[in-house]
Parts: C-alpha cells; sequence; structure tokens
C-alpha cells in the first residue's frame, strides 16, 4: 500500500461483522498494481447506525462503499437514486457517491453472470435456470439471469410465498418463471421426483444458493435428486468456503460440472471497483488476492481443527 496523504481517495465496506471480508485485499491489491492513490478499509456498523454511516459517505466524500450483512435491503432505502438492479431487486451492494449524490447499485447478478460465462462458458440464455433458496442471493441472480436472456428461471424453496414472491419480480422482467415444491425429495420419504425430473429434463443450471454446506456446518447437503444430473448440467453452488461443499461433491459424482461462488465474488468486486474508479479493474491481480486470502483461511481453519482434535 503506497502512502496515506491528504489527497488519498477513500472507499471501504459497510457489514455487521465485517472483519472476515475479502473484500480489502482485492480493492487495495488493485490500486497497488495500477499506482492509485486510493484505500479501502473495512467500516463495522451495526444495523441502527446504517443511516449515520451512509450520510457519512457524503460528509466525509469517500468516493464509495460497498455493503454487506445485513444492510442490503436497509440501505436501498437510504440512497438518492438507485440503477434498476438495484431498484428491482430491492437491495444495495454498492454505492457511489457523486458530488454527495448516492447512487446504490447490485453488482451481484451481474458478478454471477460474468463468472458463469467466464468459468462454465456459458450464458443466461443457454437454457432454463433452477434456483435453489428465495433470499437475497437468490434473487439478485435470478434476476439477473432473467434480465440477460434467460428463457426461464424455476425457484425452489422451502417457503412457498418466498418463491412465489421471487417468480412474481422474475416476470415482471418478461422471462417466464415458476415454484417448484423443494420438500417432496424421495429420500426424506415424503414425495417423489416426477416435478424435478421434468424441471431438470429441461434446465441445464443449478444453482445453490442457501447457506447450507457454508463453514463451519460443512456437513449439511441441501436435500436434492442428485440422481437426476448428468454430464449436461451445470451446478453452481454461492458458498466459497469451503472451496467444495458436500452438495458440490455430490453433484459431480453425478457427473455434473460444478463451481463455487469465489467467481460471483471476484466480478462483483471488480464490477464495484470500476462504478467508483471508471477505470477497467486489473482483474487476474484481484483474483490473486482473492485466492490467496481464501488459501489463508483454509489453512488456519484446517489448524484450529487439528487443535480441537487433539483437545478431545
Amino acid at each position: 500500500m503506497g502512502e496515506i496523504n491528504g489527497k488519498t481517495r477513500v472507499c471501504g465496506i459497510f457489514g455487521h461483522p465485517v472483519g472476515h471480508s475479502f473484500s480489502p485485499a482485492m480493492h487495495n491489491a488493485a490500486f497497488d498494481h495500477l499506482g492509485m492513490n486510493w484505500v479501502y478499509v473495512p467500516f463495522p456498523v451495526r444495523p441502527p447506525g446504517l443511516p449515520a454511516a451512509v450520510e457519512a459517505v457524503r460528509a466525509l466524500d469517500l468516493a464509495g462503499v460497498n455493503v454487506t450483512v445485513p444492510h442490503k435491503e436497509a440501505a436501498a432505502g437510504l440512497m438518492d437514486r438507485l440503477s434498476p438492479a438495484a431498484r428491482l431487486s430491492g437491495a444495495v451492494n454498492t454505492i457511489v457517491n457523486d458530488g454527495g449524490v448516492l447512487t446504490g447499485h447490485n453488482t451481484d447478478g451481474e458478478g454471477f453472470v460474468r463468472a458463469l460465462e467466464e468459468e462454465a462458458g456459458i450464458g443466461a440464455a443457454t437454457g432454463p435456470a433452477l434456483i435453489l433458496g428465495a433470499g437475497g442471493a437468490a434473487r439478485s441472480v435470478a434476476l439477473a439471469l432473467a434480465l440477460s436472456g434467460s428463457p426461464e428461471v424455476i425457484v425452489a424453496n422451502r417457503s412457498g410465498d418466498r418463491a412465489a414472491g421471487l417468480c412474481e419480480l422474475i416476470k415482471s422482467t418478461g422471462c417466464a418463471a415458476s415454484v417448484l415444491n423443494w420438500p417432496g425429495l424421495p429420500e426424506r420419504g415424503d414425495g417423489d421426483c416426477r416435478d424435478w425430473a421434468a424441471v431438470l429434463g429441461r434446465a441445464r443450471l443449478v444453482v445453490q444458493t442457501t447457506p447450507l454446506g457454508m463453514h463451519p456446518r460443512e456437513g449439511e447437503v441441501p436435500p436434492f435428486p442428485f440422481n437426476l444430473l448428468n454430464a449436461g448440467h451445470v451446478v453452481v453452488d454461492l458458498i466459497y468456503n469451503p472451496a467444495r461443499t458436500g452438495f458440490m461433491e455430490r453433484c459431480r459424482a453425478a457427473g455434473a460440472r460444478v463451481f463455487n461462488g469465489t467467481g460471483m465474488l471476484l466480478h462483483q468486486g471488480a464490477m464495484a471497483f470500476e462504478l467508483w474508479t471508471g477505470k477497467t479493474p486489473p482483474l487476474e491481480v484481484m483474483r490473486s488476492a482473492l485466492e490467496r486470502c481464501l488459501e489463508v483461511r483454509r489453512q488456519k481453519e484446517t489448524g484450529d481443527r487439528r487443535q480441537e482434535e487433539v483437545r478431545e
């Protein structure tokens, strides 16, 4: 990192907690590589303090900030302007300060689409997509796929009402959408897979958006008819820690091509970088910084597990 002085431009990330974020490493590596007098810092913001924190972006003339859990939806209501993606999703993950005017963007969904094209070599228009979950991540991904030309998005969620609500949003883009009942899977003894077989017979993309399988609960695997997958399916689990979830491993064993959420994390950050600076992000530099952070965390977690085993 270069010298911080009176001309240093500041941006950062609002979240609670925020100490685990990899964004500072990604962005500061990019600034250093381009010789920019910028710095990216984490700001721990509790929910009651979000309005004051957003106002501080103006007061302190920050270039902008990223917004992460639990503030994305609340931030949308504090903006002067919203990008089309942020307005449609009702969530903001990037704020741009243009002379005191704050514009909220949502780069999560487009970041997913870019990662899908780069890693899997397919676009949203390749065919129907099945989304597992109906939370904020599912909403961003589903809407981005719809806006990018997907012919159909099917939503499976434990709560049918939430899935139906997301489908209505998807339909507002002109894309076809439907709800798939999730609990009815043979392995749970409470249904059959006829509907799932029909969906997976036409859907080529499956996106797992729930936190099931995320560290430290790696043993959790969402119920899914893995036997219906084949080499024609692309499966993306938005979790990136661990790098290979149990869900991914079972999909891979069934023949599907599998990817994690690292690419989405990289590309949504690169888009934020471009919105703030107007410069083309050094993608490979940001990718290397992200991979280093992930490796350090995995080594630490492996060491922690070994210590626990010794104590037991």
